[in-house]
């Protein structure tokens, strides 16, 4: 309950602070491209950090990364009360954002390493569920309160410090077997020579849960959908996401082999991103179909990460554990990078044809990813 709650409060009050910051700078008056690079900051921060997780964790120990990751986000909001100065507000949600990344990756690994191994699929489903509400909760909050004078900044080290407190209760670990595995680069090599389809299968995940999210607004306005409409497909994407969570943990404990079980899922979800990305071929004629399409990418993208995650789970401990959850967290946030990226200049270039083929591509070639890599459990 401690690593749970810890991350409610924490990843509530980052998810508050990104759009509250974004429109502090608006209202400043500070250019579009600004403002862009100072979101994309974030994803930067976590890209930095994430290959060096398991370096860290070896060094200090998880408990004390995860000591780290909390107390971080707490002085670096309180720098934002202190100074309007642009380039400090870079560095602070450089520093915040790295901070998100080390806790993303030392959370799901010590999730997995606490959780018992007949409901592990529930833990870590339950987990991403939890993670898709406080994309609600955080939000929420800022429209209730506004952006006006420092009261939401204060209602965001509020939340903070109570993750903080939660992080009391979280308990050590016991001392990891290190042995068999490396840290660092040479880590992340390691986990990706073992686990192949981990990376692809992140990848896919990110592209169309985390990436085409980002974008969901300008696929609205290119059908001609108002900008309330626009916006609410995020919401809808992650609705999928958050309703899926626990349903494919629990499905995922239930198999009588497990490994080969969760690859059945993996297949089934790749397949269905397959076929909803197809679909948006037909989003010129028939523009109502992006609500289901943007249900089943947030979903299907989701619980692909979240069943990926259990796998890996199953069957390392320790600083592998923290790699290959490192490796997962990488791919998810290329995917991303890849879906918000390309997906949004081919709306510009081809939003009929152009971008749906992107979407196929990627969806596909995940699909025979995992396909191959479940026909080689078999061998």
């Amino acid at each position: 309950m401690a690593i749970f709650g810890s991350t409610l409060f924490q990843v509530s009050g980052h998810f508050m602070l990104s759009p509250l910051m974004i429109l502090k700078l608006e209202k400043a008056e500070v250019s579009t491209t600004v403002a862009g690079m100072f979101a994309a900051t974030t994803w930067l921060g976590i890209f930095l950090i994430t290959p060096f997780a398991s370096t860290i964790s070896h060094r200090v120990g998880r408990l004390n990364s995860l000591w780290t990751a909390s107390v971080t986000p707490l002085l670096t909001t309180l720098g934002f009360l202190l100074t309007d100065n642009l380039v400090i507000w870079f560095l602070l949600q450089l520093a915040a954002s790295m901070a998100a990344g080390m806790r993303w990756v030392v959370t799901e690994a010590y999730l997995a390493e606490l959780a018992p191994p007949e409901k592990l699929g529930l833990f870590v489903g339950t987990y991403a569920t939890m993670l898709g509400l406080t994309y609600v909760i955080g939000p929420a909050l800022l429209a209730w309160i506004g952006i006006e004078g420092h009261k939401a900044l204060w209602v965001v080290i509020a939340l903070i410090a109570s993750g903080l407190v939660w992080t009391l209760w979280v308990p050590r670990l016991k001392a990891e077997n290190t042995h068999t595995a490396s840290i660092g680069l040479q880590g992340l090599k390691q986990v990706l020579r073992a686990h192949p389809v981990i990376m692809l299968a992140g990848f896919v995940g990110g592209f169309f849960e985390l990436g085409l999210s980002s974008i969901l607004p300008l696929v609205g306005r290119h059908l001609d959908m108002g900008e309330s409409s626009s916006a609410l497909l995020v919401s809808v994407s992650g609705l999928g996401a958050t309703m899926l969570g626990i349903p494919s943990g629990l499905l995922a404990d239930r198999f009588t082999n497990p490994v080969r079980g969760r690859h059945t899922m993996m297949v089934v979800l790749a397949l269905s991103l397959v076929l909803s990305a197809t679909l948006a071929l037909a989003l010129a004629h028939s523009p109502d179909l992006v609500w289901p399409i943007a249900f089943v990418w947030g979903g299907a993208g989701g619980t692909l990460y979240t069943i990926t995650m259990t796998d890996i789970a199953s069957r390392e401990k320790g600083i592998a554990l923290v790699n290959g959850t490192s490796l997962l967290v990488l791919s998810y946030t290329l995917g991303g990078l890849g879906a918000s990226s390309a997906g949004a200049a081919l709306l510009d270039v081809s939003q009929t044809s152009g971008f749906p083929l992107l979407l196929i591509a990627v969806a596909l070639t995940g699909l025979l990813a995992i396909q191959k890599a479940r026909k080689n459990l078999s061998l």
